[in-house]
């Protein structure tokens, strides 16, 4: 400290993670402290393997952050997978804030994405070893927290997810609002379509409500499959299997189709068994959604006592509730009425204090070395070389000779 009092900001804060998406919840939240960074005076850069390529022009490549990275730096990593992109920040000097979005499950993968099977195992294992690395580990909700906290690490912390809704705060998709705006009851569902999702389940509820209380409705499930083709497949022969009628898959879609779709919803309907805190379901209390959830991970502390969660996906119990809802308006208006305060809660937890607290903590951290060998980087120049020459010369893998036995 100086003999001012004040406290030399560090060269930078930077933050590194596998992927930057567009529009998804971990972009929002790195892109949100990015700017909260910016403001406090740091210098602040995102460095990525692979970024969409709305927001490529914000990023940087990974393999830039050895010549960028000092011992005076702190470097935010977000961690979600076993990437290339971890292993350099493990290396790298200077000090460490982990922030933890949760690994799925690798079960979930099985027969659906061999990739993820293994990249999910991985990333789970090589969690812990980030434990004497980092001087602070930090979930995006308590459920993330406690997972840190029984892989190791200490000290842990949770950094509020403040969700920001400037993406559903524009006008619906005229078309889209057209096409679904009628007398049917709308059932919807948003989030990838993703096996831990359990979009199956959502199916299957909606069809007991369909059958036994209202034939004059439908199922939006919005959200991308990209990758999961696979998934998606085996979930449209479940529909046509069991004659479920009026499900609808629209992908990816834009910001003004899914405002449409949330204006028109009336009731979110979730049976995901893995969430790291779920997005969508504060989204659908902004957007004055009866939220109806099923009580799994992160979902009950996201829910903060507002909206219904079930414990059990029996059919003829769920339906009842869907049709509780849909019919009883004074219901909806108390259901509402709750997930308007949990939401005030939620929007009043304090962000940037939370994280500017967490990165002065950590200034004053001693650092801790990176426990690798002394020949890391000419290894890792070596899987660079080797990976270019898989990718564009891959006839020379296909020419090494078979092995014996």
């Amino acid at each position: 400290m100086s003999s001012t009092g004040e406290r030399a900001a560090p060269a930078g804060v930077h933050q590194v993670l596998a992927t930057l998406g567009y529009g998804d919840a971990i972009g929002h939240e790195v892109l949100g402290i990015q700017r909260v960074l910016r403001a406090a005076g740091f210098k602040s850069d995102i460095f990525v393997e692979t970024a969409d390529p709305r927001v490529e022009d914000l990023t940087r490549d990974y393999r830039e952050m050895p010549g960028c990275s000092t011992p005076d730096d702190i470097l935010i990593h977000h961690f979600s997978i076993k990437s290339r992109a971890s292993r350099v920040a493990f290396a790298l000097p200077g000090r460490m804030i982990l922030i933890y979005h949760n690994i799925t499950p690798p079960e979930y993968f099985v027969d659906v994405h061999d990739d993820l099977v293994e990249l999910c195992y991985l990333g789970r294992r090589e969690l812990s070893a980030y434990a004497p690395r980092v001087q602070l580990a930090l979930g995006d909700s308590e459920f993330n927290r406690r997972e840190l906290e029984t892989a190791g690490f200490t000290p842990t912390g949770v950094l509020p997810v403040v969700p920001d809704f400037s993406h559903l705060d524009v006008a619906p998709n005229r078309l889209t609002a057209g096409s679904f705006d009628d007398e049917y009851v709308n059932v919807l569902f948003v989030g990838r379509v993703v096996p831990n999702k359990k979009i199956e389940d959502v199916i299957r509820l909606f069809d007991a409500y369909q059958r036994h209380h209202n034939r004059r409705s439908r199922l939006l499930i919005v959200g991308s499959f990209g990758g999961f083709e696979h998934y998606y497949a085996m979930l449209q022969e479940f529909v046509a299997r069991r004659g479920v009628r009026n499900v609808h898959f629209t992908g990816h879609i834009s910001n003004e189709e899914l405002a449409a779709c949330y204006d028109v919803a009336d009731v979110f309907l979730c049976a995901s068994e893995h969430e790291g805190f779920c997005v969508p379901l504060v989204e659908a209390f902004y957007k004055q959604i009866p939220v109806l959830a099923f009580a799994a991970s992160a979902v009950p502390a996201t829910m903060d006592g507002a909206g219904i969660l079930y414990d059990r996906k029996d059919e003829i119990q769920v339906a009842a509730l869907i049709d509780a809802i849909v019919d009883g308006e004074a219901l909806r208006t108390r259901i509402i009425d709750g997930q308007n305060a949990a939401l005030d809660r939620l929007r009043q937890k304090d962000f940037a204090g939370s994280l500017l607290h967490f990165v002065a903590q950590v200034r004053s951290a001693p650092p801790a070395a990176a426990a690798v060998t002394a020949d890391f980087w000419r290894q890792f120049d070596q899987a660079e070389r080797l990976e270019q020459l898989r990718l564009c010369r891959p006839s020379i893998y296909r020419a090494l000779p078979e092995e014996k036995g």
